[in-house]
C-alpha cells in the first residue's frame, strides 16, 4: 500500500508518543535534547523517505528483476507473477517463508551493510551515519540510492529462490518497524538475549565513532552474523555516547542527497 500524507502523519504522531515516553524512561543519553541537533533535517526525510524513495525504490528491484522473469519465461507485462513465488519454496505456508526470508534477508543485509562502509559507496551510507544525536527520528535519514542498493541486493536472491512477494512484503514491514526501534534513544541491551537479537544499544554502537563502533555490529536483526565474522562490539555496563561521521556531509536534506554525486575534495 503506498502511504499518503495522512498514514504517515497518524503514523509519526503515534510514534511520536510512544518513543517520547520510552526515551524518557529508558533513555541511552539521558542529556540528550528532545529538539536536538538536525531535528528539522529528519523531520523532512520522515516526509520525503516514505513519499520518495520509497516509491523510487520498487521501481528500481522491478527492473532488476527482469533477468529472472526472462530466465523463467515470464514476459515482462506479467512481471506481477513473479510475486507468486515458484516451486517447493513458495509452497510452504506464507509464516514459514517469512521466517526463512528473515534470516536469508538479514544475512544479505549484513554483508551490504559491511559493503557500504567502503569505496564510494560510503559516501552515500555517510548520509545515514551523520546524525550527530542519535533517536528513532534518525531512522529514516537514508539516502534514496543506499536505500535502493540494499533493497536491490535482498529482494533479487529471494525472489530468484522462489519466495512468495507476500511473505517478502511481511518481512519489509517488520525490518522498517524494527530499524525505528534500533535508533531509539534507549539503553535497552536485551541482556542475555543481547547475542540472540539485535537491540537499540547494539546499533547505537555501530553510530559511534570510527575508532569505536562504527565498523561493528552491521545486523539488522541477528548479532549471530557480527559474532560470527568478527564485527560484534558491545561494552558491558557503557552506552555509546558520541555519533556522526568526520565526513563533511551537510546538515540539510537537499544538501545530502547532492553529497555522495560531489567530487570528493581530497581528489585531484
Amino acid at each position: 500500500m503506498t502511504p499518503t500524507l495522512q498514514s504517515i502523519a497518524i503514523g509519526f504522531v503515534v510514534l511520536s508518543a510512544v518513543f517520547f515516553v520510552l526515551q524518557k524512561i529508558w533513555p541511552s543519553v539521558p542529556a540528550q535534547k528532545t529538539f536536538r541537533r538536525g531535528l528539522v533535517t529528519d523531520l523532512f526525510y520522515w516526509a520525503f523517505t516514505p513519499l520518495v524513495t520509497r516509491a523510487v525504490t520498487p521501481i528500481a528491484v522491478g527492473i532488476a528483476l527482469i533477468p529472472i522473469a526472462m530466465a523463467n519465461g515470464v514476459e515482462l507485462k506479467d512481471l506481477k507473477t513473479l510475486a507468486e513465488g515458484r516451486g517447493a519454496l513458495a509452497a510452504q505456508p506464507l509464516w514459514a517463508q517469512a521466517i526463512q526470508i528473515l534470516i536469508i534477508g538479514d544475512f544479505i543485509g549484513y554483508w551490504t551493510h559491511r559493503w557500504f562502509h567502503g569505496g564510494w559507496r560510503w559516501r552515500f551510507h555517510a548520509v545515514h551515519h551523520s546524525s550527530e544525536d542519535l533517536d528513532w527520528l534518525s531512522s529514516v535519514r537514508l539516502h534514496p540510492v543506499n536505500d535502493m542498493l540494499s533493497r536491490i541486493a535482498q529482494a533479487v536472491p529471494i525472489v530468484a529462490l522462489g519466495y512468495n512477494a507476500g511473505a517478502v512484503a511481511l518481512y519489509a514491514v517488520f525490518t522498517t518497524i524494527w530499524a525505528i526501534a534500533l535508533h531509539a534513544n534507549l539503553s535497552w541491551t536485551f541482556g542475555p538475549f543481547r547475542y540472540v537479537v539485535a537491540s537499540p544499544a547494539f546499533h547505537r554502537w555501530h553510530h559511534t565513532s570510527a575508532e569505536e563502533g562504527q565498523d561493528k555490529n552491521f545486523a539488522g536483526l541477528f548479532p549471530l552474523w557480527d559474532l560470527l565474522f568478527g564485527t560484534f562490539y558491545m561494552p558491558k555496563g557503557r552506552q555509546p555516547e558520541v555519533f556522526g561521521v568526520a565526513d563533511p556531509v551537510p546538515k540539510g536534506l537537499i544538501g545530502q542527497l547532492i553529497y555522495p554525486f560531489r567530487r570528493s575534495r581530497t581528489t585531484a
